[in-house]
């Protein structure tokens, strides 16, 4: 049992709660970050080459990773790597159980992140970072010139073929209904342009690559017509899913799962905040989950001022 009460325990160490450890460091706030996973960093430890986190350009997801990661233990951040199991966020000071004690603490981030669904093909996770993305606007540039693929039907799909049509020299878009389900004005952009082609009933079987993606191979569900096409990347569009079971049901949440919070990251339940992907919002970066991680932080201590 920890006996010490923490002004802020920080649940997830992607770029949002180092992000967030950081700025509570230097706002000499008592701090605990609590991560179930030994290695801090979220979905950014698998990005081989992130080119659009400022004065970086180049540089690997785990070693970006690892630099917030020292730069909060520098400033004094405890990092624990214990599993959340239990939470009572409803009282004035919210307990936090996890596998190895109980901790009290005044406040509480989550910045438990999201991840993408997968297609579970062959193929996938051997090219991840490789040619495979979830993620066009963190990965299209690499890609300039190039042929590619887009998986999906939806809003999130259709806007990254269209921001990638921009950069590469062919796009294949493929969707394995008859129609998207994303809103009418992106369809009507997309068909608009002239390298980009859809292939709809279609699923993906296989990633195919030696050192990176070289190619897919395709079926069409009502003919059963197998072929491949030779693509140099391949941008896997099917959604995300929050990290957010654990506050279901205490912490209001969007139909998706998405942990609703304000532009100050404050959740419906008092001293609750939310930070990164896992909250709402339009736009899940690097750079957008560290601001959210500063927010947050920044709420916290307007928050325990005027309650504490």
């Amino acid at each position: 049992m920890e006996n010490s009460i923490y002004d802020l325990i920080i649940i997830g160490t992607g770029p949002a709660g180092l992000t967030a450890a950081i700025y509570a460091e230097r706002a000499k706030l008592k701090t605990l970050l609590l991560e179930k996973n030994p290695m801090s960093g979220g979905q950014v430890v698998n990005t081989y080459e992130v080119d659009n986190y400022p004065a970086l350009p180049g540089i690997n997801g785990f070693e970006l990773s690892m630099k917030m990661r020292d730069h909060a233990e520098h400033l004094g951040a405890q990092i624990k790597s214990e599993e959340v199991t239990e939470l009572d966020l409803e009282s004035k000071i919210k307990k936090v159980v996890t596998s190895e004690g109980t901790y009290e603490s005044r406040t509480i981030i989550f910045s438990t992140g999201a991840y993408w669904k997968k297609l579970g093909v062959e193929g996938e996770e051997k090219f991840s970072g490789l040619g495979v993305s979830y993620c066009a606007t963190c990965d299209g540039a690499f890609f300039r010139d190039k042929t590619v693929a887009v998986v999906g039907g939806g809003d999130v799909a259709v806007e990254d073929a269209i921001f990638l049509a921009r950069l590469c020299k062919k796009v294949y878009v493929i969707h394995r209904r008859d129609e998207f389900r994303a809103v009418k004005i992106l369809q009507d952009k997309l068909f608009e342009l002239e390298n980009v082609e859809v292939i709809w009933d279609t699923v993906v079987n296989k990633i195919d690559g030696s050192d990176g993606v070289t190619g897919i191979n395709i079926t069409n569900r009502n003919t059963d017509e197998n072929r491949d096409i030779a693509v140099d990347g391949i941008f896997i569009a099917i959604g995300t899913i929050p990290h957010s079971d654990m506050v279901k049901g205490v912490v209001d949440l969007d139909d998706s799962g998405y942990i609703l919070a304000d532009e100050s990251c404050k959740t419906n339940v008092p001293g609750v905040y939310a930070a990164g992907d896992v909250r709402k919002k339009p736009l899940r970066q690097i750079i957008t989950a560290a601001s959210d991680g500063a927010t947050s932080v920044y709420s916290v201590e307007h928050y325990i001022i005027q309650n504490f």
